[in-house]
């Protein structure tokens, strides 16, 4: 009879053996980021162009902050980001969640 060594392991030991849980994690984590700064931005009728004045920053890089898979963006980008919005980016270490 044939073992399924994946067979008992939840998906993020699956990832972690595969050596992509970190990077899997950190595009899922960019792509909320980048969801949730997007709403705001329609919420509040802010164009890329705006956007980019009110963070002094270029269009281009308005563009690789909303970008999902760009995951290099920096803390101060982000920092940028949230106060051109008039919020506040709140980040925590935790540990991680076990089945």
């Amino acid at each position: 009879m044939a073992t399924h060594k994946n067979i008992g392991s939840d998906f993020d030991d699956f990832l972690a053996e595969e050596g992509i849980l970190s990077e899997v994690e950190a595009t899922a984590a960019k792509r909320v980021l980048a969801y949730q700064i997007q709403q705001e931005m329609e919420n509040q009728s802010l164009t890329k162009t705006e956007m980019a004045a009110k963070m002094q920053t270029s269009r281009a890089a308005v563009n690789r902050l909303l970008d999902p898979q760009n995951t290099a963006v920096t803390l101060k980008t982000l920092e940028q980001a949230t106060a051109a919005l008039g919020k506040r980016l709140r980040i925590i270490i935790e540990d991680p969640v076990r089945h």
